[in-house]
């Protein structure tokens, strides 16, 4: 296009080892051919930068297989130069309409009236200082730059040197109505650049050309658009179509369907049944493209929010395999089928890193219910964990919040006005676990799944949202002892207000259940996790369990007094990511250095750069069964030889890549971690209550109980109330 795209480039990518392995070919795969599915890169890595722009093409070689495909939706200008960008209308992908914003036309393309800027009313040359902008308006455009001018067909080629090409045709007829030539362009272009699939959702098209490249290695791709979607060339429907791929296989060698022509989902979006597709067509003797992979697009709830697994269900699910994938995140296919595909799945490895749950597995099912735990160990968690909570009659209970608002339907229940506010507990006003005995938590109330994306409408698992049933501390217990697990996770919060104002000892009761459930003549490990630096030297006077110290705060370093401090009652430390990997805008900055001064434990999911780059030796996760399956991948053990798409990214080096108007702010100043916000003063003594009757107060238990039995004592705790206040989660 007369504009090279060097400068701002990808010049740090240099420093990423382009390691490539034949680990997929050497399995024995279910594709027609027997190899490893194709990945398709849509514009390249689409899903970080603007399609078919010169940083989205060259980034593919560096996160992705080295076998990657690129692939261009071609388009033609005026004077006939194949052009690549993913829409027809150049408003929707480029800055055009600055630069000539009297050009709106409006054209009829395929039968629909269409308005905007089209490539057939500009030159090369017009459109030389037009630049590739993100389309999809989701997603980051910090990466926007005049730097990433639109590409020609030659241009991929001799700048980007792709490994393979992929053509996509379509709007074939729209192009001849302005008396341009889409077949007498791919025949010129064929000719100096390899193109190694070409694909076109318009019969007519494909079908005419399709003697011009037999007998060469272009293979010819009949791609279906939705169903009801009519074919302009025959006026038949893509869905009909579909019921004649006999007739198909006389002009193509493979069909590019979209995925849910494969797996269909239902309107609630959960996996159907999957479909004959795949192997009808390969029956036919033609090769199967699933289309419409991003990882930031609305998936079906059976993946979890875990794109990889989608990709599995699609290459590797026992049954079939389709032989290729179009996706804008190339690097997750990648990572799938060097990785991933072919696994042990009933292998069981506790070595590193450590698999702790986080209310159990609550990315799928409600926290600390029964569903939620046995998920858990099922998807492959080392140790489970439970948040102990105290009953008004003295029970403990595993609930991932103190506030029976939080996780719980509370709020709809005949107990909805028993609201509080426990300063010392939280600012806002609750209902509290110990307002409740746990016969009216169990009789009245049912758990809620935890929701913390739902301001972006992700929402987990609405199916089950409320399914599940709570679980004392002592169930608890007795469910992980007969479990294939390395040891239980006990979290303890609040411990001084539960012995100052409901006179219970937490920590007594803790260890007594332990005791109860008969831990000391087992292998499993037991575990105590606090924010609370006099919970755990309490636990470590009167036990042997192995102490977490969680740093709930952010911090970017640790003094080393604090550090030695830690050590005198902890055996390992929890942090949170951000104080691993700090980020502004989603961007990472750089890396706090604090792993190597605790090196333990980690309460995050992006397990690969966390284990990885930061090596840390934990993670605490919604989602185990990623995690776990992360452990089986057989990349992990390959030291040098690890392909670059399972490298961790150097935090930081993207903000290489933006202009300078488009860097994110910096980040406030993060503390260090001090003496003084460890050291706490010793947990005051539990003293019981005396009895009172129970009313829209909240009633505290006494410190005797400890194992889940019942203590008939409670008393009235004066706390204020707010009458009439209903908080609605």
């Amino acid at each position: 296009m007369g504009r090279s795209s060097s400068g701002g480039g990808i010049s740090f990518f240099v420093a990423c080892i382009l390691v490539q392995l034949g680990l997929a070919t050497a399995q024995k795969w279910l594709t027609l051919s027997g190899n490893a599915p194709a990945i398709i890169a849509k514009g390249g890595f689409s899903g970080l930068f603007a399609d078919s722009s010169f940083n989205a093409y060259k980034s593919v070689s560096v996160f992705s297989s080295s076998e990657t495909t690129l692939w261009c939706d071609l388009r033609l200008t005026k004077d006939g130069v194949g052009i690549c960008l993913p829409d027809i209308n150049l408003n929707n992908c480029t800055d055009i309409q600055y630069y000539y914003p009297q050009g709106q036309k409006s054209y009829v393309v395929n039968g629909v009236p269409t308005s905007g800027w089209f490539s057939v009313d500009y030159n090369t040359n017009e459109l030389a200082q037009v630049t590739v902008t993100q389309a999809i308006y989701s997603r980051t455009n910090a990466f926007d730059s005049s730097a990433s001018p639109i590409l020609s067909v030659d241009d991929v080629k001799t700048q980007i040197k792709p490994h393979a090409l992929w053509l996509n045709i379509q709007h074939d007829i729209f192009y001849r109505q302005h008396n341009l030539s889409m077949r007498t362009y791919v025949l010129s272009v064929s000719k100096r650049v390899i193109v190694n699939y070409l694909s076109s959702p318009e019969l007519a098209f494909l079908s005419g050309i399709a003697p011009r490249f037999r007998n060469t290695k272009t293979k010819l791709i009949f791609r279906f658009l939705d169903k009801d979607t009519t074919e302009p060339s025959t006026n038949q429907t893509y869905g009909l179509l579909l019921n004649n791929l006999t007739f198909i296989k006389t002009f193509a060698s493979g069909i590019l369907v979209p995925k849910n022509y494969i797996w269909p989902t239902t309107p609630d979006n959960y996996l159907l049944p999957y479909t004959s597709i795949v192997t009808d067509a390969q029956k036919a003797g033609l090769e199967v493209y699933a289309a419409d992979f991003a990882n930031d697009h609305i998936f079906s709830y059976n993946y979890s929010y875990d794109p990889l697994a989608e990709y599995l269900s699609f290459i590797d699910n026992g049954f079939f395999s389709v032989d290729g994938v179009v996706t804008d995140f190339p690097v997750t296919p990648s990572m799938a089928i060097g990785c991933f595909s072919q696994l042990n799945k009933s292998s069981i490895d506790h070595g590193k890193p450590l698999i702790i749950s986080h209310n159990g597995a609550s990315g799928d099912y409600a926290d600390c219910t029964d569903l939620a735990y046995q998920k858990a160990v099922d998807d492959g968690a080392d140790v489970i964990d439970c948040p102990v909570q105290v009953t008004r009659d003295g029970i403990l209970i595993c609930m991932s919040s103190i506030d029976l608002i939080d996780d719980t339907t509370v709020t709809k229940s005949p107990f909805s006005s028993q609201v509080s506010v426990v300063p010392q507990i939280k600012k806002t006003a609750g209902i509290f676990t110990f307002n409740l005995t746990l016969d009216e938590i169990q009789k009245n109330l049912k758990p809620t799944i935890s929701q913390p994306e739902s301001l972006y409408s992700l929402v987990r698992n609405p199916l089950y949202k409320n399914s599940g049933s709570f679980m004392l501390l002592s169930d608890f217990l007795s469910f992980a002892k007969g479990k294939s697990l390395s040891g239980v996770l006990i979290s303890v919060e609040n411990a001084a207000f539960m012995a100052e104002q409901l006179g219970f000892s937490v920590v007594d009761s803790v260890i007594s259940a332990v005791n109860d459930a008969g831990y000391n003549k087992t292998a499993l490990e037991v575990m105590i996790q606090s924010t609370d630096s006099s919970v755990l030297v309490k636990f470590k006077q009167l036990t042997k369990y192995k102490l977490v110290y969680k740093i709930d705060q952010l911090i970017r370093d640790a003094v080393a007094s604090s550090v030695e401090d830690i050590k005198t009652f902890a055996h390992a430390v929890a942090l949170d990511k951000e104080s691993i990997y700090p980020s502004t805008r989603l961007f990472t900055t750089g890396e706090t250095g604090l792993v190597p001064k605790f090196h333990d434990a980690d309460a995050t999911v992006e397990i690969n750069a966390h284990v990885l780059g930061a090596g840390v030796d934990g993670i605490i996760t919604d989602f185990p069964g990623t995690a776990s399956r992360y452990k089986r991948n057989s990349c992990t053990k390959l030291s040098t030889s690890t392909p670059n798409y399972m490298q961790a990214v150097p935090p930081g080096e993207l903000l290489s890549l933006l202009s300078s108007d488009s860097l994110p702010p910096a980040l406030a100043p993060m503390p260090p971690l001090d003496v003084s916000d460890v050291v706490e003063p010793p947990l005051p003594s539990a003293t019981p209550k005396a009895v009172a009757p129970a009313s829209r107060g909240t009633a505290s238990p006494s410190s005797n109980p400890s194992s889940g039995q019942r203590s008939p004592a409670s008393i009235l705790v004066p706390l204020m109330m707010i009458c009439g206040f209903l908080l609605l989660v």
